[in-house]
């Protein structure tokens, strides 16, 4: 994932316009260095303009040795040929102009193409997609919409899907689905730096034969011990094996569910057409804006959505200022669903429901495109792809 270094925000925002969805900002060498020991898939840093062409030759010349399989690409507000000859022989890929973003996407692309070439096809980073859903408020119907998309997400075709209950206190995806999991999250607890895919191969548990979940911990009190260091590598590594990650996340923003949000490609964001709801929803999304979370890939979900209450999709869109994805109407079915343990998706295929749902993956799936993503982090082969995301600042 490109990672921009610039102590200025707003030269931060404008390289990250040009970036692919993943790319985040730091405003520091330092800071620089803290997220790469932590974060082994990066495969390019951008150094930006506001820092000294010094500054930046330097540290060419570190990752040259420390990091060799990470380009360096300068964006600098001007060029000229001491400054090439210095970032030549400090090893960087690429110098560019930072007002420039058809030769930066171009400089992206072939850092990705010599990252993929220097991991071989083994080693090379598995394409997926991560898609939270959230609400800040509960009793919304987030953990039914939740099991519901990863099963129909499933149904595009031979992928892998993983759902996650993020919901650390009182997570409701296994009973949801009927499932009795031997393991959870909590035995994840402490293997932030020994997790890999064959441990957290042994966490998940089946739903049938196309759906893994990964449960919530079973007791509350166990929410405080699972640290956003975990609950990041947790993603990162589904990532590795999962062409979808669906995760279903607490009503608040506490660390855990910053952090998943911070890991995430697409946000699915659940509503009901009531005044409360509304306003905590409009809060969250000025959050998102604040931190900068999948600013281009949110979708809106106006569940129980019956015109009989006094507010209709038109007023939500202006409340909230983003249009809506999806509307779910009430029905008895899918709360006979959910007690029955039995998805209505699968209960029932042809409900409202079910083809509400079936739609909303569909546009989520859809932008898989030969196997590669168009706003996955990984994906740099189409400079006109307009979908960006930028992480929250480290």
């Amino acid at each position: 994932m490109p990672v921009v270094v610039d102590p200025d925000p707003m030269v931060v925002e404008t390289l990250l316009a040009s970036m692919p969805a993943g790319a985040h900002g730091v405003e520091s060498v330092d800071r620089l260095n803290a997220w790469l020991s932590s974060h082994s898939d990066e495969y390019v840093v951008v150094l930006g303009p506001t820092l000294t062409d010094n500054e930046a030759v330097v540290t060419c010349e570190v990752l040259r040795t420390t990091a060799p399989v990470i380009s360096t690409i300068l964006a600098r507000e001007e060029l000229s040929g001491e400054l090439l000859a210095a970032a030549m022989k400090a090893g960087a890929r690429d110098v560019v102009l930072h007002n420039d973003a058809t030769a930066l996407t171009d400089a992206l692309n072939r850092a990705f193409e010599l990252f993929v070439a220097l991991r071989g096809p083994a080693g090379a980073m598995h394409v997926s997609k991560v898609i939270a859903v959230f609400s800040p408020k509960g009793g919304v119907g987030k953990t039914t919409i939740s099991v519901n998309l990863a099963l129909a997400l499933t149904e595009k075709g031979a992928r892998r899907v993983c759902l996650v209950d993020l919901d650390l206190a009182f997570g409701d995806v296994a009973i949801t689905m009927q499932l009795f999991p031997t393991h959870s999250i909590e035995q994840a607890i402490g293997s932030e730096d020994a997790l890999d895919v064959e441990m957290l191969d042994q966490l998940l548990t089946r739903h049938q034969d196309s759906l893994m979940v990964l449960a919530a911990p079973p007791h509350p009190d166990t929410r405080e011990r699972v640290t956003p260091l975990l609950v990041s590598r947790l993603i990162r590594t589904l990532r590795e094996t999962f062409d979808f990650v669906v995760i279903d996340t607490a009503p608040a923003f506490d660390e855990q569910v910053l952090t998943a949000l911070d890991e995430t490609d697409e946000v699915v964001l659940v509503t009901t057409l009531d005044v409360p709801t509304l306003k905590n929803v409009k809060v969250a999304v000025e959050t998102f804006d604040a931190l900068h979370i999948a600013r281009d890939n949110r979708h809106l979900v106006l569940n129980r959505a019956d015109d009989e209450v006094g507010i209709n999709a038109d007023k939500v869109e202006g409340i909230l200022g983003m249009s809506v994805d999806t509307q779910i109407t009430s029905s008895l079915e899918i709360a006979a669903a959910t007690n029955a343990g039995s998805p209505v998706i699968v209960a029932d295929p042809e409900h409202q429901f079910s083809v509400a749902i079936r739609q909303l993956a569909s546009r989520l799936a859809g932008e898989m495109v030969g196997g590669l993503s168009m706003d996955s982090p990984n994906h740099q082969s189409e400079p006109e792809a307009k979908s960006r995301r930028s992480r929250r600042r480290k």
